[in-house]
């Protein structure tokens, strides 16, 4: 495996979490980001191939049976609704 050195600035408080989380974890700071960078790109590329899957099943009369049940409401009003649900305040 080659490594690439890559400079990463992190806020203060940030950077102060990864290293107690890397001493808790017993491994250097540059292993705990290497690892959350890894874990992170890991679940999002599971995540993209899962829905890609999904996607490629998907046919047409599943989508059509949603939409026979959305509400037939332009954009300009439902954005109206919402901007007016937004302004009152809960009983």
């Amino acid at each position: 495996m080659t490594k690439a050195a890559y400079p990463l600035k992190l806020p203060n408080s940030i950077k102060q979490a990864a290293q107690r989380l890397a001493k808790e974890d017993g491994v250097s700071l540059n292993q705990w980001i290497s690892s959350a960078v890894s874990q992170k790109v890991g679940s999002i590329e599971s995540a993209a191939e899962f829905f890609k899957r999904r996607a490629a099943r998907a046919k047409g009369t599943g989508l059509m049976r949603f939409l026979v049940n959305a509400p037939d409401v332009v954009e300009e009003d439902w954005e109206r609704e919402q901007q007016r649900n937004s302004r009152r305040k809960p009983s």
